[in-house]
């Protein structure tokens, strides 16, 4: 079992059981799954159909002997060497989200808007979604979003904001000369690590950050 004593007296994971759901395990789901193990958090669900490619590596938590496994597998490979313990409750869904209901807390990294936004009206009237985290990263900015499920206001402003479509998104997304998606590790890290701590806050009783803009590299912070 991982040894938690650096981090026990600000967060005990046991204290809330609800399950952990990620779906979309790429660059944000896979550091989201990293920072909650190392957290101690081993109640999760990986969703995910894809597997990794060599692209992958450069802004993902897969390493070069991850290629050509499923993300899930690889995932739960990566999760388990940082906490053994976390085996007997990990579960994987090698199919990816298909209509299935949820509860517990819901992290949302899978690339499509659309399926994103469907999955959240999905469960709009649940009862046992306790949150749901969204991000969506591009080269050097991020964005994070969240929602208290208990306060209507709150999941109607995270539904609002996806009223867009993938070509909107695309249109505005970096990519190189060969149509490859642009993303680097800090822009990932960054915003993954606010969204952890915002999970992390509500977990404790505190209100969620429903809205986080970050800039990897222009930073605000005074400096030298």
């Amino acid at each position: 079992m991982i040894d938690l004593s650096k981090s026990y007296d600000f967060f005990q994971p046991e204290k809330d059981a609800a399950m952990v759901h990620i779906v979309g395990c790429g660059s944000v789901g896979s550091t989201v799954a990293e920072n909650l193990a190392r957290c101690g958090v081993t109640k999760m669900m990986l969703w995910d159909f894809d597997k990794v490619e060599s692209k992958n590596i450069v802004n993902q938590m897969f390493r070069e002997k991850d290629i050509g496994k499923p993300k899930v597998e690889a995932l739960a490979d990566i999760l388990s060497e940082i906490n053994p313990g976390i085996e007997k409750s990990l579960v994987l869904k090698p199919q990816g989200w298909n209509g299935q209901l949820m509860s517990g807390y819901v992290f949302l990294a899978v690339d499509d808007i659309e399926l994103r936004r469907k999955i959240v009206e999905a469960h709009m009237a649940s009862p046992y979604v306790r949150a749901m985290f969204d991000f969506r990263t591009r080269l050097e900015d991020a964005q994070h979003y969240a929602a208290d499920w208990s306060d209507p206001k709150s999941k109607q402003s995270f539904l609002n904001s996806m009223q867009f479509s993938n070509d909107e998104a695309d249109d505005d997304t970096e990519i190189s000369a060969c149509g490859i998606t642009l993303g680097v590790a800090p822009t990932v890290r960054i915003v993954c690590a606010y969204g952890v701590a915002n999970y992390i806050n509500f977990v404790k009783g505190l209100p969620l950050k429903q809205i986080v803009f970050i800039n990897a590299f222009r930073i605000s912070a005074e400096s030298m």
